[in-house]
Parts: C-alpha cells; structure tokens; sequence
C-alpha cells in the first residue's frame, strides 16, 4: 500500500504508520522522506516558495483503480525539530505529517475548504490517540 522511500537517517517504523493510512484510504501511495535541502528544492521548484516546508503532497490526476493515488515528501529534518519543540515523540510528529499529506492527495484542501480538512485532521489525531498538541496545531 505504501511504496516506501526513506533517504534519511530517521528511523521508521512503516507498520504503525499503515494504520493510519488504511483509515483513510485503501490506494496505493508513495512516500519519501528526505532531508531540508531536498524538501527546499522541491517548495521552491513546485510552490515557488524558496525555503524548507514539512510536508508536501502531490496528488496525481489519474483516475484509474490501480494507479497509486500519489506521492508525499516528509522532511526528517522538520520532523525532528517540531518534535522536540512541541514536546512529543517523532514518530506523532510523522504521523501528523502523513495524515495532512494523505488528506491532501484524497481531495481535501485547507487552503480552500470551509475548515473540513482541519476537522478530518482532528478526528483522525483523535482515533488514533495521538498527543493533542497535534490538534491545537492544526487549528492554526
């Protein structure tokens, strides 16, 4: 289900992360973890925005059954700094991350939306009993 590509040194534990991703959908997805520099390039080249982000999604436009659903690049480096500036683990401040980036590539839009993206973000940080620092976050 997750076509999984770590070029960091963060340690990640795939399984506890497939929960979360089976909750919000049963498509295939690619997921890549990379350092700031990487994730920077990739704002810069993409969002024209020429500094390191947390998180990025890129959903693809095919609607076909069998095509993955998408990609999703993590910085390790933002996962480790939030981490330790919020006060909890980085494997909840990756879980955050790959739930704002599934929410995206299945159709969701915080950007746009009349704050369902936030709600949805809430309800799954809740089910799956992650820290609430993680919902106070959210909301801004």
């Amino acid at each position: 289900m997750i076509d999984f590509n770590n070029q960091t040194n963060l340690e990640i534990n795939l399984e506890e992360f497939e929960k979360i991703a089976k909750f919000i959908t049963d498509k295939e997805f690619e997921l890549i973890v990379v350092d700031n520099k990487t994730i920077q390039e990739l704002n810069k080249e993409y969002r024209n925005i020429d500094k390191p982000t947390d998180v990025l999604s890129f959903p693809l436009d095919v609607a076909c059954e069998h095509m993955p659903i998408g990609s999703i690049i993590i910085s390790a480096d933002k996962v480790i700094e939030k981490a330790n500036e919020l006060g909890h683990s980085k494997a909840d401040e990756f879980k955050l991350l790959l739930i704002h980036g599934l929410l995206h590539l299945t159709g969701y839009d915080h950007e746009i939306d009349n704050g369902e993206m936030r709600e949805k973000e809430e309800e799954i940080i809740k089910k799956f009993n992650l820290p609430d620092s993680l919902i106070v976050r959210t909301e801004s």
